[in-house]
């Protein structure tokens, strides 16, 4: 088949994306497919030969691209791209889509999981892996996800939605609850999410929050385990769990670096199975709740008492060969490419 892979676009979670669009597109291509990487902001600017040729490039435009410590400096990009509209899709995007036999989402965050080149896609009828343009849309924003949790039954942290400005955070600061979780409604990887144990902490995350938004929820801090559960082909994968480091959350960092600086995710998760069972359970009622498909992963605290707490739901999650997923998928008998192309065959399915 001939796919693109999409990947990289103008979100905080850019670097992330490339990675997981990269290695998506050379497994891809381990298997014989004609998979070629594209990013949605940058586009084709670079390659000058016929468009109809970008499935024969030797390598598939993978390059080489790493996970950094810090978030990616968007301004850089922006200032990098020749074409300095306000597009924010690239030269010869949605043309290269509309040759493929299947766009791979290897995109996280704004742009890519919100719905709308899903809803691009669905117009030029190509198809494109994962869920639709509405459920990634409620799935993305995060207090209309908690009101679908909360619809369906599915148990949430206590939480408030709100708007502020610069002017109002002092207030803020004095009258929310601490200790507590603050997170921009669209965000992802960490990014823009804070876990302020003392007013003068919710000060500062406040004011660096409003750097990426200033629509938030705050919701109740649980206290527990960390785990997550994947959902694929509409039954639950093995439950994962993450471990941050000592005296650590489980921020940017810790989500993508290894060694002392990592966190431990342990695959199965050392739960018992009524444990198991209960978050499945969840998960998968969530996924049918926002009418997701194919795939997704559900987060979840696991407190003292055996009460499991759902955080939120990504529709598109990450796709490194060291993802959540991908491990899980391994405890199953899959391997990375084959999950790769399970992904690309199940959603030509569902959207046939």
């Amino acid at each position: 088949m001939k796919i693109v892979v999409l990947g990289g676009g103008i979100s905080t979670e850019r670097q992330v994306s490339l990675v997981s669009a990269t290695s998506v597109c050379k497994a891809l291509r381990s298997l014989g497919h004609q998979a070629v990487f594209v990013d949605l902001f940058l586009g084709l600017e670079d390659y000058d030969g016929p468009l109809e040729s970008i499935f024969d490039i030797p390598d598939g435009r993978c390059g080489q691209v790493a996970i950094e410590k810090q978030a990616p400096d968007l301004a850089a990009v922006i200032a990098s791209r020749k074409d300095q509209s306000a597009s924010r899709l690239g030269k010869n995007v949605l043309e290269a889509c509309r040759l493929a036999d299947c766009v791979f989402l290897g995109l996280h965050g704004a742009d890519g999981e919100d719905g709308k080149i899903q809803a691009a896609l669905d117009l030029l009828g190509v198809p494109y892996t994962g869920s639709g343009p509405l459920g990634s849309a409620m799935a993305m924003d995060k207090a209309v996800a908690k009101r679908i949790m909360e619809s369906c039954g599915v148990r949430t942290p206590a939480w408030r939605e709100l708007r502020y400005t610069a002017e109002e955070i002092p207030a803020l600061a004095e009258s929310l609850p601490v200790p507590c979780a603050v997170k921009v409604v669209g965000g992802g990887s960490s990014i823009g999410v804070a876990l302020p144990e003392t007013r003068e902490e919710l000060l500062d995350a406040l004011q660096e929050i409003l750097h990426y938004g200033d629509r938030i929820v705050v919701e109740e801090k649980i206290h527990g385990r960390e785990l997550t559960v994947p959902v694929l082909d509409g039954k639950a994968l093995s439950p994962i769990e993450i471990v941050p480091p000592e005296g650590k959350d489980f921020d940017y960092v810790s989500k993508y670096q290894s060694g002392s600086e990592g966190a431990r995710e342990i695959c199965p998760a050392p739960i018992t199975e009524a444990e198991r069972k209960l978050i499945s359970d969840a998960a998968l009622q969530i996924h049918g709740a926002l009418g997701l498909s194919v795939y997704s992963r559900t987060d979840f605290i696991l407190d003292r008492e055996g009460r499991a707490w759902c955080l939120e739901v990504n529709t598109l999650p990450g796709m490194t060969p060291n993802s959540l997923i991908p491990k899980a998928a391994a405890v199953a008998g899959m391997n990375y490419a084959e999950l790769c192309e399970k992904i690309v065959l199940l959603s030509l399915k569902v959207q046939r």
